[in-house]
């Protein structure tokens, strides 16, 4: 399958090279949870849920114990984020998805605390726990993107105190039909991952400073092609961030106004 036409410069949906899918952010949407959100980038569609700080379980117990580790780079002093990604059955056509998906799950999950332990101000919470549950209900590529982004809003929610906010988006590098050098793609989707069989970055960035938190890479790619892809990368990111903000803000005002 070819990912960009070379007859009109776009995709198989439609988007130019570097147009992000439809972004839709909501905050609030569970009252139960101490902070909430729901994320759309296309497709994918991901609702978030944050409870805490609250003391810390018996499971989560010995890692306080630990001279280093479970608190954000604070020495075990700070909050424990407890991060969980799972993805409804009904999320893709693929009804039996098996171990390989939860190790998708667990990896994620995994690479989504990290992500967060670097902009969540743990140390105000001593000897405390964050939880922090996601679920995919609609898979179409960029999920571990959609879930970092529905977790900075569910924590902003929730009043967790954070560095800035911590933003994510895919970009991808496309040969050229003559062989040629090709160029980046912003926001893949499912379909183009599957049929372009093409290495898809996710990266992490904080919009203020513009430093990157976080970066996942599917496959091998040529060093020579990465800075484009980065710079592709960022430019998601720092529009992600704008639509973000935006619903932050419209958040804000309803609930004053409420």
């Amino acid at each position: 399958m070819e990912l960009v036409s070379g007859w009109h410069g776009l995709r198989a949906d439609g988007r130019l090279p570097g147009e992000l899918r439809r972004l839709r952010c909501e905050v609030g949407v569970r009252p139960q949870a101490d902070g909430s959100s729901v994320v759309e980038m296309g497709n994918t569609r991901v609702v978030c849920a944050v409870y805490g700080p609250h003391e810390v379980s018996p499971q989560l117990r010995a890692k306080l114990l630990q001279p280093e580790g479970g608190g954000g780079g604070s020495g075990g002093r700070g909050a424990i984020l407890n991060c969980q990604l799972s993805m409804a059955a009904f999320s893709t056509t693929e009804r039996k998805q098996g171990r390989s998906m939860d190790k998708r799950c667990q990896s994620w999950s995994i690479s989504l605390k990290q992500t967060l332990e670097a902009v969540v101000l743990t140390h105000l919470y001593p000897r405390s726990q964050i939880d922090i549950y996601l679920q995919v209900t609609q898979s179409d590529g960029g999920n571990l993107a959609a879930a970092i982004n529905a977790a900075t809003l569910a924590l902003i929610d929730a009043c967790i105190p954070l560095r800035d906010y911590v933003t994510a988006c895919t970009a991808s590098f496309v040969q050229d039909e003559t062989g040629g050098d090709g160029g980046g793609i912003l926001d893949v989707s499912y379909l183009e991952e599957a049929a372009g069989n093409c290495p898809v970055l996710t990266l992490a960035l904080l919009p203020r400073t513009q430093q990157v938190v976080a970066t996942d890479m599917n496959s091998r790619l040529h060093c020579d092609h990465l800075p484009q892809m980065l710079h592709s990368a960022i430019q998601g990111c720092l529009a992600t961030h704008a639509v973000m903000d935006a619903a932050v803000a419209k958040y804000v005002d309803r609930t004053l106004l409420a």
